[in-house]
């Protein structure tokens, strides 16, 4: 691409970082840095990233649209792989050893090496290639624990899933089907829908349908789904209502259509059915041994073939801005991962 690359010395004394430094499209709104790199204190390690996964709520931080805002310049990214170079006194973790990082904003992912605290850490099995853990955590996570911490989702129950080839969509659709559901999926598209299909989904719908209601009803032989899992909200959250089951569970992960729906009460007496929200991060806050105990699951269920982590491209990390733009055109279908 032609940039001029700050420079960077061989300690991590620095690193390169994308920071956020005035609200915008990604190209306007980020610029490669040098930082510095903290020395890790008690309790921290220093990584050197070898891999960032993208997410759509980093299009949102350059645009200044997210329920985080932290003040620029920062650095935004939720999830990457790499290595520990060094730790603190009391870290329990080496050098040498492969990790996930969950960094915090304003000291997110998209940097090449970053000090963290242990608990923003967390182990994966040698010979894990970078790219597929870098992004095992946020999508996997939050598909997980909508399915099962919020739904309660059982075995032979029919799941239904909004955009389901992008990445918590596909992840919840994987998830569902590994646990033994009906799994209904959601896009639009023939690439789309395919790749829902791919990865589990029993039956594909266009998320376009214009009585929604009804192809769901005929694909759970009239009951409705019992579980949704809706990342994409507006229009299409308002006509799943209208398919749920007797006691069916509504789980709310985002809003990807750009409109936030409202939750009419006078329905929900009606049909008999909830509506949970799902923000993963306040998880890391009020229970971090769930978030543990899930992830230990998703290595279990990733060793058996059972969960199939899904790149679409992956760019070098000098491209953040190009492969942020993708992620925006909406023609992905799985992850878009930055390679360090």
């Amino acid at each position: 691409m032609g940039l001029n690359l700050p420079a960077v010395a061989s300690t991590t004394d620095s690193a390169l970082a994308w920071r956020v430094h005035r609200f915008g499209s990604p190209r306007e709104a980020l610029r490669l840095d040098s930082v510095p790199v903290p020395a890790p204190g008690p309790h921290e390690a220093t990584v050197r990233i070898q891999a960032v996964g993208l997410n759509f709520p980093d299009l949102l931080l350059c645009a200044g649209e997210y329920q985080e805002r932290p003040e620029p310049p920062f650095v935004p990214g939720y999830e990457a792989a790499g290595v520990v170079e060094s730790v603190g006194p009391g870290s329990a973790l080496a050098p040498g050893q492969a990790v996930i990082v969950v960094p915090e904003l304003p000291n997110g992912a998209m940097q090449s090496h970053v000090t963290v605290a242990d608990s923003a850490l967390y182990r994966v099995p040698d010979g894990l290639p970078p790219a597929v853990a870098a992004v095992l955590h946020i999508a996997y996570q939050t598909a997980h624990v909508a399915l099962h911490h919020r739904a309660g989702l059982r075995a032979g129950e029919s799941v239904l899933v909004h955009g389901a080839a992008g990445g918590v969509g596909r992840a919840a659709v994987e998830l569902a089907h590994a646990a033994g559901a009906h799994v209904i999926a959601t896009a639009t598209g023939a690439e789309r829908l395919a790749a829902a299909r791919a990865a589990g989904a029993d039956a594909v719908l266009d998320a376009r349908e214009p009585d929604l209601a009804t192809a769901v009803r005929d694909a759970t032989a009239g009951r409705g789904a019992d579980v949704v899992v809706d990342v994409v909200g507006g229009d299409l959250f308002d006509r799943s209502r209208r398919c749920v089951a007797f006691e069916g569970r509504v789980v709310v992960v985002g809003f990807t259509s750009g409109t936030i729906p409202a939750v009419p009460a006078n329905h929900l007496l009606l049909r008999n059915y909830s509506v949970v929200g799902l923000h993963l991060a306040l998880y890391r806050r009020a229970d971090p041994a769930l978030l543990r105990r899930v992830h230990d699951e998703l290595l279990e269920l990733l060793a058996a073939g059972a969960i199939r982590p899904h790149i679409h491209r992956e760019l070098p990390f000098e491209e953040a801005p190009a492969a942020l733009e993708l992620i925006a055109e909406r023609d992905v279908v799985g992850r878009v991962v930055l390679t360090v």
